[in-house]
């Protein structure tokens, strides 16, 4: 019916080309408030992890749709896809300028692209197994973390920490 393998590939260039687009879509709206939900509103780590996280998001469901409802534990591996790839391009970017003491847009784009590789082999491989096993609670966890990660960078968008990652780089 549907190749793993192909939908994957897919999903990973629809990841990359979305969070791209995305990246320019909040000053392209005129700086929506609803824009900046789903875009990056600054330069700071936390918001470029929406970049990864909500085409992905969008991708998955979409798959689900199309055979994840037919997959038990498609929603675990999903989230733990997205979680991965996020936290490779939080340590991916932290190390590349904690060693060379600066940040570099063709390396930054390094970081976006491996985490959204690295989400998607996840994924691939783990939907691909057919070991995925999933108990109502942590579909119900899964659901819970998503939905509060959308909620953390809808409000953090307009009020962000004053630390860390939610602080553009000044290095």
């Amino acid at each position: 019916m549907y190749s793993l393998k192909k939908i994957h590939s897919i999903g990973a260039g629809f990841t990359l080309i979305s969070g791209c687009l995305l990246h320019f879509a909040w000053e392209w709206s005129g700086q929506s408030n609803i824009a900046a939900i789903f875009c990056p509103v600054s330069e700071s780590v936390w918001e470029h992890l929406k970049l990864l996280f909500f085409p992905f998001l969008s991708f998955s469901a979409l798959e689900y749709f199309l055979y994840g409802k037919d997959i038990v534990g498609f929603l675990r591996i999903k989230t733990f896809a997205v979680l991965l790839g996020m936290f490779t391009v939080v340590s991916a970017f932290y190390t590349y300028t904690g060693i060379i003491g600066r940040n570099f847009l063709p390396l930054d784009i390094g970081t976006f692209l491996a985490g959204t590789v690295i989400s998607y082999l996840y994924s691939y491989k783990n939907l691909s197994a057919h070991k995925a096993v999933c108990s109502v609670f942590t579909q119900t966890a899964c659901i819970i973390l998503l939905l509060g990660l959308a909620i953390a960078f809808a409000v953090f968008s307009f009020t962000p920490p004053e630390f860390g990652m939610f602080l553009p780089p000044n290095i």
